[in-house]
């Protein structure tokens, strides 16, 4: 029996070409265009309708079907409303992490499911793999016995990095549950390169092949970060505190402006560059240092919260190699439990800090086991106001 396969089709090439594929396949593959955010910006419009009628070129070119669906409230709350909430309070988030928890995997994944389709698919670079049923091993208290309990989901499907080390995108997935993957499709997971995946659709006449990637954050476009939390809040005038000196050096807009390690932005006059190594909206302070080698900015530990793992069982502490940004280098680190509630990544040199609420997401081997969500250094604001 033929299975049924709702593609989330974007209107870009991956999607495209995602679709392309499971046709050729030999599956009933329908189209979803999920219309998540519509509204324009100052000195931005939304190209959401544009993306809509590539998306719609594309079923047409492939003769199947396209639906659009409404997934703006879904999107709202879960995604724009969790980015305002933390940059409010001094985190800096990552916004497609929960688009594909909430809305992707989410929404999406249970409509498609109640509409009668055996997979979704998307166009993400990432790969699954089939193994052994998951069972977590362990003692009362919940610790695990083993290394690495296998990262199945409460089915079969392992997470892998994609063939496309560069645009492998498992670290956007890390908190999608585990069952999902059971029923999902990464076509383009085994193409090794951006430029195969272009030639592939050109080879099929899907005539997307040319549409640039889109960067940043979808909803933002290029109207920027600062000028949308600007919309958001209100301007707030603050300190520029030097780190070692305690020393007022400028002022800002607002503590939730700045995110750890920025350089740009800060007004502080002439001389050498400065780097955030703190901030702190209750007191709408912002701290920073001119030495890039200050303690400050490198650290050996960092702690995890609101942590999710793929094979629902905390992985026992050991060595992984760990993520804390899309594209980041893949570091070596030991992974060990400290609370019911946080976990802590210890490195053997010292890294560059990375901000509070960056996605920190751990691998074994492979596969993506999971991840968690960096937590704000308190000792280090502590210091601050000492």
């Amino acid at each position: 029996m033929t299975k049924r396969v709702m593609v989330g089709m974007s209107g870009g090439v991956d999607s495209a070409l995602s679709a392309a594929l499971l046709l050729e396949q030999g599956f009933d593959v329908h189209a979803v265009y999920m219309r998540n955010w519509s509204k324009d910006l100052p000195g931005f419009h939304c190209p959401w309708a544009d993306d809509l009628a590539d998306a719609e070129r594309v079923a047409v070119s492939l003769g199947i079907d396209l639906a659009v669906w409404d997934c703006e409230k879904e999107y709202k709350e879960t995604v724009v409303d969790y980015l305002l909430d933390s940059y409010a309070h001094g985190y800096t988030p990552n916004p497609d992490v929960m688009c594909n928890q909430t809305v992707k995997f989410g929404t999406f994944a249970k409509r498609a499911f109640a509409k009668g389709a055996d997979y979704i698919a998307t166009g993400h670079y990432a790969r699954l793999a089939s193994g052994e049923k998951n069972v977590c091993g362990g003692d009362d208290a919940g610790n695990t016995t083993g290394k690495a309990v296998s990262p199945h989901g409460s089915g079969t499907s392992r997470l892998m990095r994609a063939a496309y080390e560069h645009k492998d995108q498992t670290y956007f997935l890390w908190r999608v549950p585990g069952e999902i993957f059971d029923r999902t499709i990464f076509p383009i997971g085994d193409i090794p390169t951006k430029a195969e995946v272009r030639a592939m659709c050109a080879d099929r006449g899907l005539g997307i092949e040319n549409k640039p990637d889109s960067d940043g954050i979808c909803f933002i476009g290029p109207v920027g970060l600062r000028t949308f939390l600007l919309d958001a809040f209100e301007r707030k005038t603050g300190d520029i505190i030097e780190w070692e000196s305690g020393k007022k050096l400028g002022e800002h807009d607002g503590a939730f402006l700045f995110t750890i390690g920025q350089r740009k932005g800060l007004s502080v006059g002439g001389g050498p560059a400065h780097y955030v190594v703190a901030t702190d909206t209750n007191t709408n302070t912002v701290y920073v240092t001119s030495d890039p080698m200050s303690a400050a900015l490198w650290t050996k530990t960092m702690d995890i919260v609101d942590t999710h793992w793929i094979s629902g069982c905390v992985p026992a502490d050991g060595a992984y190699t760990v993520r804390t940004r899309h594209t980041g280098e893949l570091r070596p680190c030991m992974l060990t439990k400290v609370s019911a509630t946080t976990m802590r990544i210890t490195y053997e040199a010292p890294v560059r800090t990375v901000a509070p609420g960056q996605s920190a997401v751990f691998y074994d081997g492979p596969v993506c086991i999971g991840g968690g969500i960096i937590e704000r250094d308190e000792e280090l604001l502590a210091k601050f106001a000492e």
